[in-house]
């Protein structure tokens, strides 16, 4: 029996790989052709197109659901752009941020000064007040007589990053124009969720929703021509049989027509069909990789949260199916063991439900008769994913 060290080397040395390009199967990246998605590509395209005729573009909001190709068209369509504007001397700025890459404001405009060529002299990277670091982002596009156009990503979390900071910053950014004497700003948001305008303040929604562009869901079919697009420039000929290629398909398009969780599906099946050292990538691996991801999206969504939501998660794995005073007396005590202060018990029931929309745990209300009503908790990932994925924490290690 060979080395098992040695056979997976042997195997990658002699090139017996089914992908032979990785990066196309990667959601950064903008084939040449994007399938499917003609009228979006004129709509966004005939929106900008103000800013070479050196004029400012109206504000614009792009909303559909994740993997429908928002953010391609968008990039597509600003590199385009930025081709043809190197030709000539009208000074453009097309600065492009993802709002759910920050998990502050502050590091969100701070990463659109950054593509402003703002220093860290210009603009710390912390310790001003928001006002200041903004105010610094339309100096230099006003000094410059830049034409910038700021592209934010998933502008839904940045609208939530708002409400938590109370700080407006969505209606400023709208309303730049007006500060600037020379150059202009506009602003271009994505959005995943669909109700997005209905939760912003009435002032900013005039101002940003100047033009929208729905991009609808891929079905089945659609999804099937761009996963067979992909799969051509990726793997090597005929590695990927039919019946997996369907079922990434029909698994991606049946939830919500998203293309990107196909390409996906197919990448890790791939890898898995490597790892086994299979000629094919069958439907058993697309299997195998479903499996996988949903894994990985809990693992990873457990890992960002802050101690205190962890100590939760902790004392609700402890006093599984028990009710919101039960569990608060089950993280007070977990505080106890790891020397943090508690926080209250108002602030913990806010943070149950929070937690509860990331689909890690469920509640339900039981009556209680004359005792009113309580909400029972439980989780919906297994304790040993948690065990898992808590251990690399050094506070948490005494309790898990």
């Amino acid at each position: 029996m060979s080395d098992p060290i040695d056979r997976m080397l042997d195997a990658a040395e002699s090139g017996k790989s089914i992908i032979k390009n990785r990066d196309i199967l990667h959601f950064t990246y903008i084939p040449n052709t994007i399938l499917h998605r003609n009228s979006e590509q004129e709509k966004v395209t005939q929106s900008l197109l103000p800013i070479l005729k050196q004029s400012r573009p109206s504000n614009l909001l792009v909303y559909g659901k994740p993997g429908t190709g928002k953010t391609l068209v968008v990039k597509k369509v600003l590199s385009k752009i930025q081709e043809r504007v190197e030709k000539s001397n009208f000074p453009i700025k097309l600065v492009y941020s993802n709002s759910k890459d920050e998990t502050t404001l502050y590091g969100l405009l701070v990463s659109l000064g950054r593509q402003l060529d703002l220093s860290e002299k210009e603009l710390p990277s912390s310790g001003l007040a928001t006002s200041e670091v903004f105010k610094r982002l339309l100096n230099k596009i006003d000094e410059g007589k830049l034409n910038a156009i700021f592209v934010i990503d998933e502008i839904d979390h940045l609208a939530q990053l708002v409400a938590k900071t109370g700080k407006d910053i969505l209606y400023q950014l709208t309303r730049a124009n007006e500060r600037i004497k020379q150059g202009s700003l506009t602003l271009v948001g994505i959005s995943n969720d669909l109700t997005f305008k209905e939760k912003l303040d009435p002032r900013v929604i005039s101002s940003l929703g100047e033009e929208e562009i729905v991009f609808t869901n891929y079905n089945v079919e659609q999804i099937k021509k761009i996963l067979e697009e992909r799969i051509h420039e990726s793997f090597i000929e005929n590695s990927v049989e039919e019946p997996a290629l369907n079922l990434c398909a029909a698994l991606a398009g049946g939830e919500h027509g998203d293309a990107r969780r196909a390409i996906d599906l197919i990448r890790v099946a791939g890898e898995i069909a490597e790892r086994q050292q299979s000629e094919k990538v069958t439907i058993e691996h697309v299997r195998e990789a479903t499996q996988k991801i949903e894994e990985n999206k809990e693992e990873t969504s457990l890992k960002s949260y802050p101690l205190h939501e962890k100590l939760l998660i902790l004392a609700i794995m402890k006093a599984n199916g028990s009710s919101t005073g039960e569990i608060y007396s089950s993280y007070k005590n977990l505080c106890k063991i790891v020397g943090r202060d508690e926080l209250t018990q108002r602030r913990i029931t806010q943070m149950l439900s929070e937690i509860e929309l990331s689909g890690i745990i469920t509640g339900r209300l039981i009556h209680q008769g004359i005792h009113g009503r309580t909400k029972k908790y439980k989780l919906t990932v297994s304790s040993e994913m948690i065990k898992k994925t808590f251990k690399d924490d050094l506070t948490l290690q005494d309790i898990v």
